[in-house]
């Protein structure tokens, strides 16, 4: 054993007495170059091609390494046992995983194999630099064989890219933009203000028919997965929606089940707050991909029913770039008009992202103009009907905690909840009650017991149901009497109403003027005796 150790030293000494002649014999330059040669005739003999990913691409960071740190931590790490680093990043309801420092990766793409390897590397003394570069140098190393590089390169880097950003936006928590800061920029360049997006409602806890909601589900997921169907018909990748129906109906919750069930962003949009046609273009441009775009109410934001009708001059406010525009001479060029809104929905500028989705609300489709409606600007129309009784058995779960339709029908098995339920189902129609007033009532009554709220709601539905036939039969009288002029409505009685001072102030005024007439034309009179 002494005699393996004593050949051992010797053998370390004469090689370390080999290296210093070499490095005393030969310049740093020629050794450099030597192994540079050593390294292409390794690879030129090699099946084996080799790519580099880095984290720093000059002074920036490289994107496609984060897409590449992502993607292997979320699919191919887990699964191949490779040891991970555990993150959270800024803004996301959920951990992610990276790939710890020289460790090796093993995926397929295309029936094709490839390695992966994370190289981490202590970086050399920097000099001075305004951005201080991190202490480490990371990058991946791809190694692919060469007879298969035609097949992976670009596809699979796309796909890679692809993957990363589904898996930052599923991970990622949604945002509410909004531009109600009048379309003036902020610190950053942009027109929006985001805050969290938390809306709970989801197509399972929306009110409506199921049928309806399992049609508008397909649309959705149709529209989502069909960028190959697009790209190929020549059509921009978007959509729009048009929901309508009378105040309460859910519209609102629609559009928040919409956005969760996609997981995309929302801009709310407040028409009020832009000048110009030109500034809601630029508004347009901010906006990302993968998003929703909603307008509420459109009916009451601007006047769009009226081609003929000049746009009133607006008020000056801050405008895109942060200027405030006093000039009154062109109110009518900067303002919102019809046109600049179809072709913010349709034109051209609406190209510039894919895969988003443009949602109205009314509450009175008859006033918008039928240039909006038509197919390419709202592809669907959604009518927010009365809560029906399909409607009311989701609500009734959702609310009185029902765990299953089963669980509703064994409550109900009973003599007397039988019979609420018959009435309900009865009485539903009748009432023309909105899903904001049933759960109202809901709320009110969750606490006396699931049997008891439902027999407050179904005495709720008699009485509005015998309300509105009093009405209606009330009106049906009043008819005759308003054709021989004898009876006003309780609208025109408040028109009036309003408009009685108005009425008595210019009255005021002519009778005004007509005694300083009579006070001239006597003066005259004795001027001429």
């Amino acid at each position: 054993m002494k005699e393996y150790w004593t050949a051992l030293a010797s053998l370390m000494g004469a090689f370390a007495f080999l290296q210093g002649v070499l490095h005393a014999v030969f310049p740093a330059e020629l050794r450099a170059a030597v192994a540079r040669l050593l390294g292409r005739l390794t690879r030129a003999f090699s099946p084996y091609c080799y790519f580099d990913v880095t984290e720093m691409d000059g002074m920036s960071t490289n994107e496609i390494y984060d897409a590449v740190q992502l993607y292997l931590s979320s699919t191919a790490a887990p699964a191949s046992g490779a040891r991970l680093s555990l993150s959270r990043p800024l803004n996301a309801s959920s951990f992610t995983f990276g790939l710890a420092a020289s460790d090796r990766v093993l995926d397929t793409f295309a029936g094709a194999a490839v390695t992966w390897e994370h190289v981490v590397a202590p970086r050399q003394g920097q000099g001075f630099s305004w951005r201080p570069l991190p202490e480490e140098k990371r990058r991946f190393t791809l190694r692919i064989r060469r007879g298969d590089r035609d097949k992976l390169l670009p596809a699979y880097l796309d796909h890679i890219i692809a993957a990363a950003a589904d898996i930052r936006r599923r991970n990622q928590d949604r945002l509410l933009y909004t531009n109600a800061r009048g379309g003036a920029m902020d610190a950053r360049g942009l027109p929006w203000d985001p805050v969290p997006f938390k809306h709970p409602s989801t197509f399972d806890t929306l009110a409506m028919d199921p049928a309806r909601k399992a049609a508008i589900m397909a649309d959705l997921r149709d529209f989502a997965d069909g960028s190959a169907f697009y790209e190929r018909t020549g059509r921009a990748w978007k959509r729009g929606y048009l929901l309508y129906g009378p105040p309460g109906t859910g519209k609102s919750s629609m559009i928040a089940a919409m956005a969760n069930f996609l997981g995309y962003d929302v801009y709310d949009l407040e028409l009020t707050e832009v000048s110009s046609n030109a500034e809601l273009r630029k508004l347009l441009m901010k906006t990302t991909s993968k998003s929703i775009i909603v307008i509420e109410d459109i009916d009451c934001s601007v006047d769009l029913t009226n081609r003929a009708k000049p746009n009133p001059a607006p008020k000056p406010r801050p405008s895109i770039d942060g200027t405030i525009d006093q000039d009154g001479g062109a109110g009518a060029a900067r303002s919102i008009t019809l046109s600049g809104l179809l072709n913010f929905t349709d034109g051209l500028w609406s190209c510039c992202g894919a895969e988003r989705i443009f949602v109205f609300t009314t509450n009175h489709i008859e006033k918008l103009d039928p240039a909006l409606l038509r197919s390419g600007r709202m592809d669907m129309h959604i009518f927010m009907s009365f809560c029906s009784f399909p409607a009311l058995r989701i609500l009734l779960k959702n609310y009185l905690g029902f765990q299953s339709d089963e669980e509703l029908d064994r409550l109900c098995d009973k003599d007397d909840g039988a019979v609420v339920l018959r009435g309900l189902e009865e009485w539903m129609d009748a009432a023309e009650i909105t899903p904001a007033d049933v759960s109202e009532v809901l709320i009110k009554n969750r606490r006396s017991g699931k049997a008891e709220a439902m027999r407050e709601l179904l005495d709720v539905l008699k009485v509005r149901a015998e309300n509105r036939r009093r009405a209606s039969v009330g009106g049906a009288a009043a008819a005759p009497g308003n054709e021989a002029g004898g009876g006003d409505t309780e609208e025109e009685e408040e028109k009036r109403a309003l408009e009685s001072p108005k009425e008595g102030k210019e009255q005021a005024g002519i009778d005004s003027c007509g005694d300083g007439q009579d006070e001239e034309a006597e003066a005259e009179a004795k001027k001429q005796l």
